[in-house]
This record gives structure tokens, sequence and C-alpha cells, in this order.
């Protein structure tokens, strides 16, 4: 394992480590609210404060952005994208399906990634050129070719509800054709499942960068794709993002631009 990947794996063990403490112990978390149902607690917090800690101690003159201290740290090459708790509404609700992202960017470009779920033990891991890999195992995406019976997951805008006839739109016809669609509430861990051939495709609106920074990674480096809703790269800026096997994201792809308006096709 690289030696930056290592250390990325250990803050997020730590991180895991206080989440699963106070998980355990419900009565120790405070929420507060964001913007509308958009939460924060405390762990979340914590959880930052214990990855950027970790790294630091090797790596004191990298900058960070994190999704609840935001962009701060040294200007340099190497930039830190942190999402403590990805699926912070099912921590707070006791829901164990949430995770701990962690990706590490060089000039721009993400080098490595870490998405680890505290309750299952699995630690996806992928460094650029070098794979994709879970719990030290190897990992591809699926062997899906069409959306017959595929399974997707996806996750609802409820930042910007404005978005939500055009997604039901595309829910609708995805639904009609494959064997289910999932939604778990962790952007990551999504991306995660895609990687793993757990699911054979995901796509979603809205996102922040630190959602989808490690997964995206785990996807390409696992062999699959990642673009924006209209099969495009600006996925980072938008925050619509597809990500599936490279013949199940071409349908997708092509099945979704009639449903959406120009600004949604970014």
């Amino acid at each position: 394992m690289h030696a930056i990947l290592n250390i990325a794996v250990r803050a997020a063990r730590a991180a895991g480590r206080v989440a699963m403490k106070s998980f355990a112990q419900p009565d120790q978390v405070e929420v507060s609210s964001k913007g509308l149902h958009d939460y924060v607690s405390n762990i979340d917090k914590a959880c930052e404060e214990v990855i950027i800690s970790t790294i630091k101690k090797s790596y004191p003159d990298h900058a960070f952005l994190a999704e609840e201290s935001g962009e701060h740290g040294a200007k340099g090459d190497y930039l830190w994208v942190i999402d403590p708790i990805d699926g912070t509404t099912n921590y707070i609700r006791g829901i164990p399906h949430f995770c701990i992202s962690i990706a590490l960017t060089h000039k721009g470009i993400t080098q490595h990634a870490v998405v680890y779920d505290p309750v299952r033990e699995e630690m996806f891991t992928a460094s650029r050129g070098a794979g994709a890999q879970l719990n030290g195992y190897r990992i591809r995406v699926g062997g899906g070719k069409d959306l017959d019976g595929a399974l997707l997951a996806t996750g609802f805008p409820f930042r910007m509800k404005h978005l939500l006839p055009e997604y039901q739109a595309v829910f609708n016809k995805f639904f009609e054709q494959t064997a289910d669609i999932r939604r778990a509430g962790s952007a990551a861990l999504d991306l995660a499942y895609v990687a793993a051939g757990r699911y054979d495709g995901f796509f979603e609106a809205g996102l922040k960068y630190w959602d989808t920074a490690a997964g995206e990674l785990l996807v390409r480096e696992a062999g699959g794709v990642v673009t924006d809703f209209g099969g495009g790269t600006n996925h980072n800026n938008s925050g619509n993002i597809v990500a599936a096997t490279p013949r199940v994201l071409q349908t997708m792809v092509s099945q979704m631009r009639p449903l959406l308006s120009a600004s949604m096709r970014k």
C-alpha cells in the first residue's frame, strides 16, 4: 500500500472508532441544522478533527477541503477532500449505513481514495493507476451490459426539490427497465458498491465534491466510468453524477438526456 494511502486508512479507522463509540451511545449525539433537512452532528465534527489531525502528523503542509470546516491549511498542490460521515441522517437516526470518505488530490487530480464503512468494517481503497480494493482484495465493477436485470442506486435531491419533476422522470424510466433501484442514503458508499460490482450503476443530482471525490476514483480504478448527466466531465462542478459499468453508463446517459433540461445535463 502506498505510504499516503496508508495514512488515509489510518485516519479513516480513527474516525470510524469515534463514530462507532457514539453510535452505540446515541445520547452522546448532538444534532443541529445546516439548512433545510440538512443536518450535522457533534460526531461529524469530531470525526473530521480526528482525520485532519492524523493526516497533519505526516503531512503538515497539505491543504484540506472538509465538509464541516471548509477549505483551510497551506496552499499547495496537495488537497485532502474529506466527508467525515457520509450518511449523517442515517447516523443520527441509528440506521447502520454510513461511511468516512477521504481523497487526496494532487494538482486537481485524485490520486488516492478511502471509503470506510465502520459498521461492516469494510475498507474500500484505491490509488491512481493501481486498481481498487476492498479489505485488501481487488474489486471490479460488474459485468452488466444494459439495464435489463440491472440493480441501480440513487439519492433524492432533498436540498433542491425543484428538480424533482425531472428527476422523477429519469427514475421512472430506469425503474421500468431495471431489476430494482436502491436509495440507501450515502453517495460515497453507493459509489463504492458500484466499484465492488454490488450495484451496476448510480446516479444522483446536487452532490458536493466531498461526497464523490473518493468514490469516483474507486469506480474508475475498478473499471467503471463516471460522468455528468449529459455524459460529460462537469460532475465535480454541477454535482450531477452518473457512475456505472461502461455499457450500462452509456445506456443510462442516452436515456437521461431527452428527459432533462439543458441545465441538468451537466
